[in-house]
């Protein structure tokens, strides 16, 4: 990985300008278009591999759980906007990903993989790294995989959700494993035994 300031979390996102494939057409967005919306931020190594593809057709099938939650998702790599045509216009059972949900970002220069922290020098792709950016622009949750392991679609819509719960309820927070309808606590000795008491 690259020497930069690491990315925590808490930080505002670095913002960005780059060419992006939407509806098969090649559209300039930027990450501040998207203020008022959380953001789901996913970067991959390449297109036309083997774990990718898995990816971002899980993404693009479940798009509208997250769109339906005020969210955009927004995948990069280190490829050619007309890499990611090719690659959205060859079928899932011929390698490629079909007619996707949302925007593939062509980081051809590395700017936004450096900006981030996920590029991987030695390799020259980026990780497999994940941010979830609330409306204002802060970070609020990341994870970096290497190459060989992807990422849990369902997780990332768990970890979206939860952060949607505790900012909309700012004096309760989510304990391990909570999903939408469960059980949250109060952050303090009487409020977290409350919770606690309810447990088997």
């Amino acid at each position: 990985m690259t020497e930069h300031q690491c990315l925590r979390v808490g930080q505002k996102a670095p913002d960005f300008k780059a060419l992006a494939v939407v509806d098969q057409d090649f559209k300039e967005i930027t990450l501040s278009q998207y203020k008022g919306k959380y953001v789901v931020l996913f970067f991959y190594p390449l297109d036309f591999t083997f774990v990718c593809p898995t990816e971002i057709t899980a993404f693009s099938d479940q798009y509208r759980d997250f769109s339906s939650k005020n969210t955009e998702v927004i995948g990069v790599s280190v490829d050619s906007q007309f890499s990611h045509l090719a690659w959205i216009q060859t079928p899932r059972n011929q390698g490629g990903i079909g007619d996707i949900n949302y925007p593939l970002v062509a980081d051809l220069k590395k700017e936004i993989s450096t900006a981030y922290n996920v590029l991987d020098d030695n390799v020259g792709v980026a990780l497999r790294g994940l941010f979830i950016i609330d409306p204002d622009g802060f970070i609020m949750h990341s994870t970096i995989n290497n190459l060989p392991v992807g990422r849990n679609v369902e997780e990332t819509l768990r970890i979206l959700q939860a952060f949607q719960y505790v900012q909309a309820n700012p004096d309760e927070v989510c304990p391990a494993n909570w999903t939408p309808g469960d059980k949250t606590m109060k952050p303090d000795p009487i409020g977290s035994k409350e919770f606690f008491n309810t447990l088997d």
